[in-house]
């Protein structure tokens, strides 16, 4: 029996660089073909406000935008981002000032143990950009892949919705959205 000739098979390389845009900033870096975007934004990168928990999809703490999506980045390859520009809660606050999202979370005692918040943050960002008017139902529904241990649900979305008063409120004239619940939580955790 006459064995035939096979091509010979080349195997994947083992690390490629990725260039992408983060946080407005260009980045290259090496990559291995295994490792996620949450890997590299976190150990490559040092943007630790990005949060390492289920690894899993299912909770929403590694949520960043890409190309203004919002996406869970334990579940994206970081070679997938390649050429694309990634947003992470860093990259939401204006110099010295936060984003108008963030604040009325700190306004609205929204931040307990606060390692949700990164996630709940950014898809309330997506979610704002998308739906400047969200009901109450439609915040629910946007951050429902977003599980907070605390249950300071109700905080949160408070949050939300004077966050998107706020952005109507500095489209008109600067006035300051009222607050909705709670005092500004100060104290460390």
């Amino acid at each position: 029996m006459k064995t035939r000739d096979l091509p010979t098979a080349y195997p994947a390389p083992v690390h490629t660089t990725m260039a992408c845009t983060v946080n407005g900033q260009p980045r290259m870096t090496e990559v291995a073909a295994h490792h996620t975007l949450l890997d590299v934004l976190r150990d490559g990168l040092g943007l630790t406000g990005t949060k390492s928990c289920c690894v899993q999809g299912e909770c929403g703490a590694c949520t960043v935008l890409i190309d203004g999506r919002a996406v869970n980045s334990c579940l994206v390859l970081a070679i997938e981002a390649d050429g694309r520009a990634v947003v992470t809660i860093e990259g939401l606050a204006d110099d010295d000032r936060l984003d108008p999202v963030q604040e009325a979370f700190l306004d609205q005692g929204a931040v307990q143990c606060g390692f949700c918040i990164p996630g709940m943050i950014m898809s309330a960002k997506y979610l704002l950009t998308h739906t400047p008017h969200p009901t109450v139902d439609e915040i629910k529904d946007a951050l429902a892949g977003n599980l907070c241990r605390c249950a300071g649900y109700s905080r949160i979305v408070a949050a939300v919705v004077d966050a998107a008063m706020r952005d109507d409120a500095s489209q008109s004239h600067g006035a300051e959205a009222p607050k909705m619940g709670g005092a500004r939580r100060e104290e460390a955790v």
